[in-house]
């Protein structure tokens, strides 16, 4: 599936698994590092879906890739039923080729071929550079996610850690040994904004098995779930199901292993009016985070019923 650019300088071709090696040079070129070997190749991999590799590259004529957007196909769970849905993923653009128009030329599309292959909604969670392209592409904002931002007084010992393969391995040991009494064996957990009564994205073994969940961890604390997430210096709670009344209970624990393990903050984002919103909202301060906007390709999915927390996103 190849096209041309408006201005025909470029030519653009669908994702596939002959071209996908051409991301890891792309985001070299725009990033200067690397991700890990396969990254992509997972990622854009949703056969479960029944759609994959849903995006396009765009080439020079020499063919050097030097833009690219896609979406990352799912199911939400949506009145009872389960609908083909796409979460706005990577963009990227080479240095020497920006302000040329591709990332619209590119999305529009992507969002064809969503429709084409039955995607009924894309959603997504832009940074602010990105949220006048999608509006000028007829997406709309729906609420701001909630940002939670817990500090804990510790020393730094995953900062620390960082500097040195060595002091990375101790430290992976140490976390390990710190959280074994805790830890469940499975790659995630159930989606709590289900339980609140919304729609939300469904979390099954198929999912999980797409979703790249190697450095994610679930933990039982009590009779509580949590996904988590140890990065940056922070306990990254992806989701957390429990009962209103242990909640309490629940977070002490877990700011005593976030300052066991060195780490300097706790955090958790989340749609605004789920049930973990309202409790984090009584105790903690949050800050407004990612705007969460939507391309609805089937009128009759209301957005607003659609809640999502920080496990949702795609670099969780």
């Amino acid at each position: 599936m190849n096209y041309n650019s408006d201005n025909n300088l470029y030519n653009f071709e669908r994702l596939s698994a002959n071209n996908i090696s051409d991301l890891d040079k792309l985001y070299t070129a725009v990033y200067n590092r690397q991700q890990p070997a396969g990254y992509f190749a997972k990622k854009y991999d949703t056969a479960y879906t029944g759609v994959e590799y849903t995006g396009f590259i765009a080439y020079t004529a020499r063919h050097q890739p030097i833009a690219y957007y896609g979406v990352i196909p799912c199911f939400i769970k949506y009145e009872g039923k389960l609908i083909l849905a796409a979460q706005s993923a990577d963009t990227m653009t080479h240095p020497d080729h920006r302000l040329k128009d591709l990332f619209t030329q590119l999305a529009r599309l992507t969002f064809k071929l969503c429709a084409h292959e039955g995607i009924k909604i894309i959603f997504g969670f832009p940074n602010q550079n990105s949220v006048k392209g999608l509006a000028d592409l007829d997406w709309e904002t729906s609420e701001i996610m909630e940002l939670y931002l817990i500090p804990v007084e510790t020393i730094p010992l995953e900062n620390i850690a960082e500097h040195t393969p060595l002091l990375g391995r101790l430290y992976k040991e140490y976390q390990h040994q710190v959280l074994k009494k805790y830890l469940v064996p499975q790659k995630g957990i159930e989606n709590s904004v289900l339980y609140d009564g919304f729609a939300g994205i469904n979390r099954d073994e198929l999912y999980f098995d797409h979703k790249d969940c190697h450095d994610t961890q679930v933990l039982r604390i009590g009779k509580a779930l949590l996904w988590v997430k140890i990065k940056h210096n922070a306990f990254i709670i992806g989701d957390i199901i429990c009962a209103d009344k242990d909640f309490d209970n629940i977070m002490q624990k877990v700011h005593k292993l976030a300052s066991i393990l060195g780490l300097n903050q706790v955090q958790f984002q989340t749609s605004p009016d789920t049930k973990a919103s309202g409790l984090f909202a009584k105790r903690y301060h949050f800050i407004p985070s990612f705007p969460i906007m939507f391309k609805t390709l089937a009128r009759s999915i209301k957005t607003d019923k659609i809640k999502f927390t920080f496990a949702d996103i795609d670099t969780f």
